[in-house]
């Protein structure tokens, strides 16, 4: 069995190798490589994982999936969806979060699962049922196994204009020291363009909101500039959507709004678990944390760059129905036929 195991790890690479040769290649964020693999841009890090998860995963009926894009509250979501929908599992006392991260309690499918096994334990990989998992994988590039089956998916996207501004200065922490660092107008002509991990990043929520719109029963399509507005409410959906609602009893306990506080991400940040070690990509658990404001974008963009994104905002997303706020500190909400 194991000399049989390995003669299909050998033959898998092969078949890597190969594969990659064919790919268009662009220079990453962070120094190593994009590969544009099936209408996305992969890092070069998970671009095999990413293959193996696709081939070889086998979803069950009630596994729950986060899909998000980068840097859109993955690790916020990990959080109040892990605490949500195992909070039976333990005393109300005894939080999880208090001694692991959220991607420890939530492990990514690509960048840690697969990572360095084309065929993982996946049954050993939660601590409890359902299953939970995360992936930034946009949707038509799902294992069929899970979008054939009636595992649930939650989704979580966010304003381009913060996202970029977050994706550019968690890039910058972790570019190779070797390299020049990143421009902002370096960064924004390739965010402009579609180049960076998963993106594009309209097809990627385009993806999820339309699939959501044609299957609500099985995706639940969240916006992080909503969810930071009314958390409680969303925490509620959320709770319904997993097929586990707070009971009036938990709702008189005040469980809602503590799980929201647990999982904030003022607490979150301070908690001592996120201020050391490193998820298995090798990131430092507080890189994940800087910090969580809707609007901060005003602070680094350009009036060119957003003139700039906006248009693009209306373009991609001209009749979808999807729309974006993109300040707290304002109504201001920008309709594609704006």
């Amino acid at each position: 069995m194991f000399s049989l195991t390995q003669k299909m790890e050998k033959s898998w690479e092969n078949e890597f190798q190969e594969l990659v040769k064919t790919l268009p290649k662009e220079d990453g964020w962070i120094g190593s490589h994009l590969y544009f693999y099936k209408g996305f841009w992969c890092p070069s890090l998970v671009l095999k994982s990413f293959i193996s998860f696709q081939k070889n995963f086998q979803a069950f009926a009630s596994d729950v999936i986060l899909a998000t894009f980068p840097k859109c509250g993955t690790t916020w979501l990990k959080a109040l969806a892990y605490i949500t929908l195992y909070r039976s599992q333990f005393a109300r006392d005894e939080n999880p979060l208090l001694s692991s991260s959220p991607h420890q309690l939530v492990r990514f499918l690509e960048s840690d699962l697969y990572l360095n096994n084309p065929f993982p334990d996946l049954q050993n990989a939660c601590a409890y049922e359902p299953r939970l998992f995360a992936t930034h994988v946009p949707s038509a590039s799902l294992p069929t196994s899970i979008t054939d089956s009636n595992s649930k998916i939650v989704y979580i996207c966010r304003n381009p204009l913060d996202m970029f501004i977050s994706l550019w200065l968690f890039s910058t922490k972790l570019r190779d020291n070797n390299l020049r660092p990143l421009s902002p107008d370096e960064a924004f002509d390739k965010f402009y363009h579609g180049i960076y991990g998963f993106g594009p990043f309209f097809e990627h929520v385009l993806g999820y909101w339309k699939a959501s719109r044609e299957n609500p029963n099985k995706i639940l399509f969240l916006k992080y500039e909503d969810l930071m507005e009314d958390t409680n409410s969303h925490l509620k959906s959320l709770a319904m959507f997993l097929g586990v609602p707070f009971t009036e009893d938990e709702e008189k306990q005040g469980v809602v709004p503590e799980i929201v506080k647990m999982c904030s991400f003022e607490n979150l940040k301070e908690l001592e678990v996120n201020k050391k070690g490193l998820h298995a990509s090798g990131i430092p658990n507080t890189d994940f944390f800087r910090k969580g404001e809707v609007g901060d974008w005003s602070n680094h963009l350009t009036t060119s760059m957003v003139e700039r994104l906006e248009k693009l905002i209306q373009e991609k997303l001209n009749n979808s129905g999807l729309t974006f706020k993109l300040s707290s500190k304002t109504s201001r909400i920008l309709h594609p036929s704006e």
